[in-house]
């Protein structure tokens, strides 16, 4: 039997005009419509699989405001079976430290053999959050699986490089992040969307996890944006008209901007 946590992130829809809260520059989620991230799909996806070829359970576990309940649901309806929600207002805009804080401590709380993580989020794209939570956990890491295979409580991945594929095993309690190359992520059936109205979901806050709230936000982050503007509008491009020399034209533009 294998228990799966998945931790997933609400997120601003990418095809969204996405901008920042002037007051503390932080990212505005609350005038742009959020979603599952997709590369957290995978992950859902991937630890279905693995405890549909066998028993357990998948709990998805998500931190965020009172809309990322909807990634939570959107997990529920691909099949996982239980949620987890952390909110709390204190939370909002901790780094990735703080973020896998809140994770780890969470995490702690439940029953578990494995931990699968997306590669990164598509918001803030920074990839380490899988490797951050498994350091407080003491557990090993297995990261960027383009193929993942579980035996028991063993797991091997590929792992694929620029110039190389990497074979990877872990066995006992470990976490996982899986890539977009593992196979594309199911969607929701008309049934299991009904099955999950039905399916638990908890909601914690800091007290819960006894985290002091002054270990996380924005205060307590490492890592801040200090400045923003909006992207400019786009122009016009320039037209070379060919006359014998459009190659020439054209690597001469390219190296002007350093592409060559």
């Amino acid at each position: 039997m294998t228990n799966i946590v998945v931790a997933v992130k609400y997120v601003p829809d990418a095809t969204a005009d996405r901008t920042f809260e002037s007051s503390d520059n932080t990212v505005d989620r609350e005038n742009v419509d959020g979603l599952l991230s997709e590369l957290d799909e995978y992950a859902v996806e991937q630890a279905l699989q693995v405890v549909e070829a066998g028993e357990g359970e998948v709990t998805v576990i998500t931190v965020g405001p009172a809309d990322a309940a909807d990634a939570v649901r959107k997990a529920l309806q691909m099949g996982a079976d239980k949620g987890v929600h952390v909110e709390d207002d204190a939370i909002a805009g901790s780094d990735a430290f703080g973020t896998s804080l809140v994770l780890a401590k969470a995490i702690e709380k439940l029953d578990y053999d494995m931990v699968f993580f997306g590669m990164a989020s598509t918001d803030g794209s920074m990839g380490v959050v899988p490797t951050l939570v498994a350091e407080r956990l003491g557990l090993p890491a297995v990261t960027l699986g383009s193929e993942i295979t579980v035996d028991g409580d063993s797991v091997t991945i590929r792992r694929d490089g620029d110039t190389a594929t990497q074979e990877i095993t872990g066995s006992g309690k470990l976490v996982v992040s899986v890539t977009d190359q593992t196979g594309e992520a199911r969607y929701p059936s008309f049934k299991g969307i009904m099955a999950a109205k039905k399916k638990p979901v908890e909601e914690w806050d800091l007290s819960d996890l006894g985290v002091d709230a002054s270990d996380v936000g924005l205060d307590a982050a490492w890592t801040k944006v200090e400045a923003f503007e909006a992207r400019p509008p786009r122009t016009a491009g320039e037209i070379v008209t060919d006359e014998g020399d459009g190659g020439a034209k054209l690597v001469e533009f390219l190296a002007s901007k350093k592409f060559v």
